[in-house]
């Protein structure tokens, strides 16, 4: 006979996602057996139905024939003899009838039933020990997830005793139903054979039966073929009842040890560590970065293969790479109040991934095993003499850190040290006379804001309503009424990237430090989505309007704006800076950086004409001669030098940057 494919009873309490791999095609070859069980039911209930169909029509037709001679036929003389052979055919159908009626009920027993309580003992149980194994799965990773948010310092002894109980008895519970789950999915293997043959051998017996009692259809060597199929049946019975009997002693065995097997923690006073390890396997928490300060951890199967950190969440074929271990560093760190957490940082220094273990042993079994792998100790043809060599470098790699600052410099010979301070000297020194001159610039640390806050003119601005348009010229008294009267009215569209403060307005240099400050940090930070908004330049003023409600965000004197450029390379940014006076009587320097739909000449060159205009306003004739050197168009407006319609979505209030009203 063939040999039956059977989970191990062993892998059951380790729950690995291997053994949940093979846990699933043993599942799914039990729900493809349950289909095709109900499937086969439905034909042998067919059947079934049809020799009962076949009992009641042979006894109607009986009926029928006997009631030929009780018909009144007008022309009935000379049927006497075809009454007499009806009445025989009668006779004969009355008893093919009975051996329907035997038929039938020997399908009923032998063919119908053992199909239905296969069905309904079985796969029921399979079922069932399945929902009971699922459930006590969950119970168990959620006491898992209890206990692994068991705090680190100052944590109740009672509250960590009920957690580790509750562990225990959830795994102890896991370990049962895995147990008697994996024992009906191998017994299944044996009892879906015999569920199949036993069935048909009723089916066939009854047939014969049939057959021999009316006509002696069948040949023994039928019998004897029928025979060793029952033969065959019993010696099956036979194998299942001993491989019980296996498994039962199995399971007794693997129930009997200690309870500190289901611990998680048992022996943290004085773990077994093996620091000599070059491939690990376990469950650990991956912790994952959900936002700017939240994160979430999540636990899944992790191993080491070769050089590499694999990971393998729950009901995955294969595993997927996670980290490259070649020379990278491990240490243990302290996160977020949990216990036994350990972070792998790159061989450039970037960190890397930050994992929690669930007991002080696999905590740091698994940071002396990433630490030999780190060290490529798996390539040498003795791996584990060479991790037995290099076994006391490994425990600096489990050194807690208090944060997750930049990776200290490591040691290295002072020889190499001069001599790399010999090769990079001049490139030192260049770097620091940069460092010190951004430091000149804007002072180390300073905080950007990346949204403006809105002045007190747009609550009045919302409070007014809609503008109402007076068809008899009157206007109504607007909140900047200079910018009808203006010489210059400049309009673009920008998008607000960041502000900071500054130390100094006497260089455009400080506009391109905080132009990179202000980028860098909205790359860091993920901050990328901007809102954008219309740039009105006028002869007084630098107003920020907001395209849908005209509501004005900011609004800065032309005055008080004290330097203005635009980017050397991207031309779209633009900056200026913004000198403002503060209540302690001092004043105070901040930076603008912005994005513009059209190059940023073209703000730099509105905002230098707003300025001259202020300079000369005092002195018509010399307003005048500067405004005659701006063109004109043929309505009579002054057009801005070098200036193109914006690339833009094409709104109306778009087209006014183009022209300049007198």
């Amino acid at each position: 006979m063939p040999a039956v494919d059977k989970l191990l009873l062993e892998e059951a309490l380790q729950d690995s996602p291997q053994t949940r791999s093979l846990l699933s095609v043993f599942e799914e070859d039990a729900g493809t057996l349950t289909d095709y069980t109900n499937q086969l039911l439905q034909a042998m209930q067919r059947v079934y139905g049809a020799q009962n169909e076949m009992c009641l029509a042979t006894q109607q037709l009986s009926k029928q024939l006997l009631a030929y001679e009780k018909q009144n036929f007008a022309l009935g003389k000379g049927d006497e003899e075809v009454i007499s052979t009806l009445h025989y055919f009668s006779k004969v159908v009355d008893e093919l009838n009975v051996l329907h009626t035997e038929l039938a009920k020997q399908l009923a027993d032998t063919m119908v039933l053992p199909i239905i309580q296969f069905r309904e003992k079985d796969l029921t149980e399979v079922s069932t020990l399945k929902d009971l194994f699922g459930l006590a799965s969950n119970e168990h990773d959620l006491s898992m997830a209890k206990y692994s948010r068991l705090p680190k310092k100052k944590e109740n002894e009672k509250v960590k005793t009920d957690v580790v109980k509750e562990v225990a008895a959830a795994r102890r519970k896991q370990h049962l139903s895995s147990l008697q789950y994996y024992c009906a999915l191998n017994a299944l293997q044996y009892r879906k054979r015999v569920a199949m043959m036993e069935p048909m051998i009723g089916f066939a017996h009854g047939q014969i039966n049939f057959f021999k009692k009316g006509a002696e259809m069948f040949s023994q060597s039928m019998d004897s073929f029928l025979s060793s199929v029952a033969d065959m049946v019993q010696s099956i019975q036979v194998e299942l009842e001993a491989e019980a009997e296996k498994m039962r002693v199995s399971q007794q065995e693997l129930l009997s040890v200690e309870e500190s097997v289901y611990a998680p923690d048992f022996d943290v006073a004085a773990p077994q560590i093996n620091r000599n390890l070059i491939q690990k396997a376990g469950y650990l928490n991956l912790r994952n970065k959900t936002g700017l300060v939240t994160t979430t951890w999540e636990r899944l199967y992790f191993f080491t293969q070769g050089g590499n950190l694999m990971c393998q969440p729950r009901g995955a074929v294969a595993g997927g790479l996670i980290q490259d271990l070649d020379n990278c560093s491990v240490m243990a760190v302290d996160c977020e109040d949990r216990r036994y957490c350990f972070q792998i940082t790159t061989p450039n220094g970037k960190s890397g991934i930050i994992l929690q273990a669930e007991s002080r042993k696999e905590n740091e079994e698994w940071i002396c095993a990433i630490n030999n792998i780190s060290r490529q100790i798996y390539l040498t043809d003795n791996p584990e003499a060479v991790a037995i060599k290099l076994n006391q470098t490994a425990l600096q790699a489990v050194t807690p850190i208090m944060s997750f600052g930049k990776k200290p410099e490591s040691s290295c010979p002072s020889q190499n040290l001069r001599n790399a301070e010999t090769e990079d000297d001049k490139i030192v020194s260049q770097a620091a006379v940069r460092a010190d001159d951004a430091d000149e610039l804007i002072a180390p640390g300073t905080p950007i804001q990346f949204d403006i806050v809105l002045p007190a003119t747009e609550f009045l601005d919302q409070n007014r309503g809609s503008r109402r348009i007076n068809p008899f010229g009157e206007t109504e008294d607007e909140t900047f009424p200079e910018a009808e009267d203006s010489l210059l009215q400049q309009m673009f569209v920008v998008r607000f990237l960041g502000s900071m403060a500054v130390k100094t307005d006497n260089t455009t240099e400080v506009i391109y430090e905080a132009m990179r400050q202000v980028l860098a940090a909205r790359a860091i930070h993920n901050i990328f989505r901007t809102t954008e908004s219309h740039l009105m330049v006028t002869s007084q003023t630098l107003r920020l309007i907001d395209p849908q409600t005209q509501v004005t965000r900011a609004n800065f004197e032309l005055t008080s704006i004290t330097q203005f450029a635009a980017h050397q390379e991207n031309k779209r940014l633009v900056g200026f800076v913004v000198r403002t006076p503060e209540s302690t009587g001092g004043q105070s320097l901040s930076t603008y950086v912005f994005e513009s739909n059209s190059e940023g000449e073209k703000i730099c060159y509105a905002i230098n004409l707003g300025k001259e205009i202020i300079a000369v306003q005092k002195d018509p004739e010399a307003l005048a001669q500067l405004m005659l050197s701006i063109p004109l168009t043929n309505d009579g407006k002054y057009v801005l030098l070098n200036d193109q319609p914006d690339d833009n979505d094409g709104s109306p209030n778009e087209n006014r940057g183009a022209e300049s009203e007198a």
